[in-house]
């Protein structure tokens, strides 16, 4: 791990210093869904798809593909952010070009791809509709939703006048024992989620936070799930969607958005340059980007940057809620940095 970590940050370091003119082009033009595209991706007959995302989310957005598109089979790999980036850098180390897309909720990977030469621009007609935001300036990637790290609660075990309502809340010597929370060298979520907080908070807080015996998962879907189980009381942290699904099942689950504010963290998808399927590539991509895609993103409790999605019932909207925002460059070069002085103060 560590050793892709630092690579990782090295790549950057040198682009920050040399290679700024190069990497400022200008986006390619925005590319339609045509019959000639989608004979060619039948033909290719298979796509695949590395993601970060929920499996019960990444099934449904393949199946909802395939039926879609006839012929063409998504191969689908889903694991942590870290752990696909390991898998993408050993492949590439043993000159293995097997994925075609990959998803990320660690845009920092994204930009080390990007530097390194791995993906390729492609910008769809569909992510034109999208939130300005969410297309990659140079067309090297575009987020297909966001959610957020949040802390959540057991409302069965945990009464609402009692619950944290803040980060520094998780503090509390009451929680001490009772608490989940999940790794930033295994998650994208929480390692985006870790950088904002300690923006906001300083290391302070995650030093003070490793005092409280916490229980350690690595997936930002596990905490909600342990918690809903009764396992802890509170989840110091996790990803909003995940909480919101377990919510959705009737899990006694309670999300909490900090007065601190939630850190945002975006999952984006790009194209490899080296694409085994690029036809195939670039068709998932555009169904992602579509408004069928993004409805099944939101209908999974993921915020979708296409105005007009209908969101889920009983998702707090997100203008009411106070947002973190980070660079993921930022994210990408402080990511060594995290995990170093993680497993420090949590021993993990």
């Amino acid at each position: 791990m560590t050793s892709f970590g630092t690579t990782r940050r090295g790549v950057l370091a040198g682009v920050a210093v040399f290679a700024t003119p190069r990497l400022a082009r200008a986006a390619p033009a925005a590319v339609s869904v045509t019959p000639a595209l989608i004979a060619a991706a039948v033909k290719e007959g298979k796509v695949a798809h590395y993601t970060s995302n929920d499996l019960t989310l990444a099934t449904t957005l393949a199946k909802r593909f395939e039926a879609k598109y006839p012929g063409i089979s998504v191969l689908l790999e889903r694991s942590g952010a870290e752990r696909n980036y390991q898998r993408v850098s050993q492949e590439y180390a043993s000159n293995i070009r097997a994925v075609d897309v990959v998803t990320s909720s660690d845009l920092g990977y994204l930009v080390s791809w990007k530097a390194n030469g791995w993906t390729a621009p492609y910008v769809t007609e569909e992510a034109m509709r999208l939130a300005p935001d969410a297309r990659e300036a140079d067309g090297f990637y575009t987020k297909e939703t966001f959610s957020l790290m949040v802390p959540a609660y057991n409302s069965q075990l945990v009464k609402a006048a009692d619950a944290p309502r803040a980060w520094s809340d998780l503090l509390d010597s009451k929680w001490k024992g009772k608490m989940v929370k999940a790794h930033p060298g295994y998650s994208g979520n929480i390692m985006t989620g870790t950088y904002i907080v300690t923006q906001a908070l300083g290391w302070e807080f995650y030093e003070k936070l490793a005092k409280q015996q916490i229980m350690q998962v690595q997936s930002a879907v596990d905490p909600s799930q342990r918690v809903a189980q009764g396992e802890r009381l509170v989840a110091a942290d996790g990803a909003e969607n995940a909480a919101f699904r377990v919510q959705k099942k009737g899990g006694p689950v309670t999300i909490v958005y900090p007065t601190e504010g939630s850190p945002v963290v975006p999952v984006a998808a790009a194209l490899m340059a080296a694409a085994p399927h690029p036809n195939a590539a670039r068709l998932l991509l555009h169904f992602i980007s579509s408004g069928e895609g993004q409805q099944i993103l939101a209908d999974y409790g993921g915020r979708s940057f296409l105005p007009g999605v209908a969101m889920p019932e009983g998702l707090r909207p997100t203008e009411q809620i106070k947002l973190l925002h980070a660079d993921p460059a930022a994210v990408a070069l402080a990511a060594e940095d995290i995990r170093k002085r993680y497993t420090r103060a949590f021993g993990v």
